[in-house]
């Protein structure tokens, strides 16, 4: 009789002290009301972008916007982020003819978020993505599929990068305010 009431309080008691063992250590959503996004939402806007070369860096560089500056750029920039995009091809799936019917895209993006207050470099990280496409008979669809494989890649580095800018900006503001 005894063993069949305890055995709910017991579940009831870890429960309640799993919940309270993770509100305490400083666990945060990354999605959500008061996540790391939706709190640094205007340090993110106050990321100045620098140009990024080429085609790919273009592009790359217009996601960020879109994710960073969804409202546009803050009034005043307090950081500037610069990156580095190297792209690469390599072709898989030889023919016995020797040419390729797969290929493989892959991105590099090394970035640097600096302080424009002070120059300081707060991060300095690397993001990488790989798309593959297929290499077809046709010149035109491999064009398309090709593109289409750009257009995956750099929109899952530009996602990497927001995600990874919110996380440290949110960390950073954390500890400042806990004075670590």
């Amino acid at each position: 009789m005894s063993l069949s009431r305890t055995k709910p309080k017991a579940v009831a008691a870890l429960i309640v002290a799993t919940s309270l063992a993770l509100a305490g250590c400083g666990f945060r959503p990354l999605y959500g009301e008061r996540s790391a996004t939706s709190v640094s939402a205007a340090e993110l806007a106050a990321i100045q972008i620098e140009t990024i070369p080429n085609r790919d860096g273009q592009m790359l560089r217009n996601n960020l916007l879109d994710k960073l500056q969804p409202r546009g750029p803050a009034p005043k920039s307090l950081y500037r982020l610069a990156v580095g995009l190297q792209t690469t091809k390599e072709g898989y799936g030889i023919r016995e003819d020797d040419t390729a019917t797969r290929a493989s895209l892959t991105m590099v993006a090394n970035y640097n978020l600096l302080d424009l207050s002070n120059g300081q470099v707060l991060l300095n990280a690397s993001s990488r993505s790989t798309s593959s496409y297929n290499i077809l008979d046709n010149e035109f669809a491999t064009v398309i599929s090709e593109d289409d494989a750009v257009r995956r890649t750099v929109q899952d580095l530009s996602e990497e990068i927001r995600t990874r800018l919110a996380v440290f900006l949110m960390s950073r503001k954390t500890a400042a305010q806990t004075g670590g």
